[in-house]
């Protein structure tokens, strides 16, 4: 069964408050997309990836890294969740079968470790498996003024990143079935979940942060220039 990576890029990126989608913001002389595409070209397994971007982008296919013969590219969706679809579908039409699995990828995520790449596929089973950071800090529930209402224990707490892999078709289905009864899918586990499985949790490295706050950038700058 092959493997193949869907890379959902059609966001626009508010929060950054920049003239241009954040996956397109440069990072030592790279956008943020040209780095993690490198770095997921960089696992041998990915038969293909596929790129979710808008239908109108105009600087992906301006990009070297566009014209890799393992990239290829789909319509992106109004939400995450529908780009990822999209790259789902469009893997189909390109011959994936439903058996093979699939790593879903935040464009945003530059610096994913092949090493944790490895080992969520190390750790494939049919109900998925995700990379995850365990929580470190005292957490605390806060009702809608902010003020605090309880400490939340944070024993068994993880933040949820990615990749996150699964089967093709099974993903394809829970998410299908979580859009079809109005289910909420922040992520691909959580479409897993709506349908009844548990993915299972890898441990990843904390430098796997996604970039959503102008501040952001400078994290994933001191983690690119450290590893070069």
């Amino acid at each position: 069964m092959a493997l193949y990576a869907v890379v959902p890029a059609a966001g626009v990126g508010k929060r950054m408050k920049a003239d241009r989608p954040k996956q397109y913001l440069q990072v030592n002389g790279q956008s943020i997309l040209e780095h993690t595409l490198t770095r997921l070209l960089c696992f041998p397994m990915f038969e293909k990836i596929m790129i979710a971007v808008n239908h109108d982008d105009p600087f992906f296919h301006n990009m070297p890294v566009s014209k890799d013969v393992r990239i290829l590219n789909c319509d992106g969706g109004k939400e995450r969740v529908d780009s990822v679809l999209n790259g789902l579908n469009a893997l189909v039409q390109q011959g994936a079968d439903v058996s093979d699995w699939v790593m879903v990828h935040d464009v945003a995520r530059p610096c994913i470790s092949l090493n944790d790449i490895q080992r969520l596929y190390d750790a494939r089973n049919e109900h998925g498996a995700i990379i995850g950071a365990p929580v470190r800090d005292t957490m605390k529930r806060t009702d809608a003024q902010g003020n605090i209402i309880e400490t939340v224990e944070r024993e068994q707490l993880w933040h949820a990143l990615t990749p996150q892999l699964a089967p093709l078709g099974v993903l394809k289905k829970a998410i299908e079935f979580s859009l079809q009864n109005n289910l909420p899918v922040t992520d691909e586990a959580s479409a897993l979940e709506h349908v009844g499985l548990k993915p299972i949790m890898i441990a990843g490295l904390a430098s796997n942060i996604k970039v959503t706050h102008p501040d952001d950038l400078a994290m994933i700058t001191q983690f690119l220039t450290n590893e070069s």
